[in-house]
């Protein structure tokens, strides 16, 4: 049974097997048709949908889809999740914070963050010219800033270690 969260707020429980879906033990009747475009259509207990994943984060289980024009996240906690929570070790599954690397050589043009710095996932943290292209490298998951190992224009090598989180 994996559990459901909808915008933080809302949850369900959705258990299914070989024959039927049921959502908190009720009984589910739904169906579903792919359209062009990337869209759905569904119909859930006799009313008509249309719905569109937008974006699916493997990473941190949530899934992003809009119906009827009104955005969802729906964060979904698969068994495992649920057990790990209920021992007080929720986030054992999460992702190590990787240090921030040059992926190739190239030139810092900009540093966004600095030692002890919060960030979230996705916040810019340094700009690097490469190729003769500016790449922002942004946050893959929430961290703390440790270090900064580089300094505005200064050139670096592939592998180079440019930031290092906690």
């Amino acid at each position: 049974m994996i559990k459901a969260i909808v915008n933080g707020d809302l949850s369900f429980k959705v258990a299914t097997d070989k024959y039927a879906v049921t959502c908190d033990e009720q009984p589910v009747n739904w169906s579903e048709i792919s359209l062009p475009g990337g869209n759905h259509s569904v119909i859930l207990n006799g009313k008509s949908y249309i719905a569109q994943v937008a974006k699916i984060d493997r990473d941190t289980k949530t899934v992003t889809i809009i119906i009827d024009q009104q955005e969802y996240e729906v964060a979904i906690e698969e068994p495992i999740d649920q057990l790990l929570a209920e021992m007080g070790m929720k986030d054992a599954l999460s992702r190590k914070v990787n240090d921030l690397k040059a992926p190739m050589p190239g030139l810092v043009l900009k540093v966004l963050v600095e030692p002890g710095q919060a960030i979230k996932k996705g916040d810019p943290v340094l700009i690097l010219e490469a190729m003769k292209m500016e790449n922002v490298f942004k946050a893959v998951a929430d961290a703390v800033v440790k270090e900064v190992k580089v300094k505005e224009r200064t050139a670096v090598e592939k592998g180079e270690v440019l930031v290092i989180l906690e």
